[in-house]
């Protein structure tokens, strides 16, 4: 019997994770030189096999900047806080951004409505550092919501601008909308969702009501890794989540015929590949068809 796997086409990095690889590459070639050490303020992107690479090339992840003397430092894909981005700056650094363009430009739409008198909802987690950095470019003494439920509750705001965690659902934005609405007399909404996401999601609930079995792959501390997980169980509750192929068991196949594969904006291809082979021998089939998902 013909087994067969059905991989999301839009599974892997995004953009923005592509050019932040690049930028880290790029910068790791050239070497420490005169220059000194080269780190990154948090790790470059989500994924702890993609990140030890980069270590193993000379970039050393520092998690403040106080750690930091000298040197070069690469602004991770997620961005950082105005305030640690002054700090760096006043430290005399090199700074080499590799902040997705996306949250740059959710970042500015947070500083331009703060600055044009609304109050600030962030749709996203508050201790993701995409989040944090958004936040931190919004005028103090500006209002901040980060939940339906401050929003609801919200007392003396007339007017609400509205910005989203580039990796958000699109339902999730509509449910903070709504929410606003009937809450403020005037809202702005700026869907800065990145397209690469909704269509990931898309792509992988699709996938995942075709699948015997559903596989996402993808750091545990990516936060759309772990979206993608939870809304293709809520469809396939044979749905697993794993970093690497050294996880996929026996059990996990036993008894499928199609697999269905997608994977978060930070994995590299080469951890789908190697899932992708361990799978094949799991099988032990002579006949595996591998195709794309449209």
């Amino acid at each position: 019997m013909t087994k067969k796997v059905l991989i999301a086409r839009s599974a892997g990095f995004c953009f923005g994770v592509k050019r932040a690889i690049a930028i880290a590459d790029e910068t790791a070639g050239k070497g420490e030189a005169e220059d000194g050490p080269i780190q990154s303020l948090g790790p470059i992107i989500h994924n702890p096999q993609a990140v030890e690479r980069l270590q193993e090339k000379g970039v050393r992840v520092v998690e403040s900047v106080d750690e930091i003397a000298c040197g070069k430092v690469i602004i991770r894909s997620h961005g950082v806080t105005r305030s640690d981005r002054g700090a760096l700056e006043g430290k005399g650094v090199t700074i080499v951004d590799a902040t997705c363009p996306f949250v740059t430009k959710a970042q500015e739409h947070a500083r331009t409505l703060s600055r044009n008198g609304y109050a600030v909802v962030v749709v996203g987690d508050p201790n993701h550092p995409e989040v944090k950095s958004i936040i931190s470019y919004i005028e103090k003494g500006v209002p901040v919501f980060t939940s339906i439920a401050e929003v609801s509750a919200a007392k003396g705001v007339r007017k609400a601008g509205i910005v989203a965690q580039t990796t958000q659902s699109f339902e999730n934005l509509i449910a903070f909308v709504a929410a606003a609405m009937k809450r403020f007399p005037e809202v702005r909404v700026f869907n800065t969702i990145c397209n690469a996401t909704a269509l990931r999601q898309q792509e992988s609930t699709g996938l995942a009501g075709l699948a015997d079995v559903m596989f996402v792959l993808g750091g545990y501390n990516s936060a759309n890794t772990r979206r993608l997980a939870e809304i293709c169980k809520a469809i396939n509750p044979r749905t697993h989540h794993i970093e690497t192929d050294g996880e996929l068991s026996p059990a996990m196949v036993e008894g499928a015929s199609v697999a269905g594969v997608t994977a978060g904006a930070s994995t590299p291809q080469w951890i789908i590949a190697g899932f992708l082979d361990r799978l094949k021998e799991l099988w032990k089939c002579d006949q595996i068809e591998v195709s794309f998902y449209r």
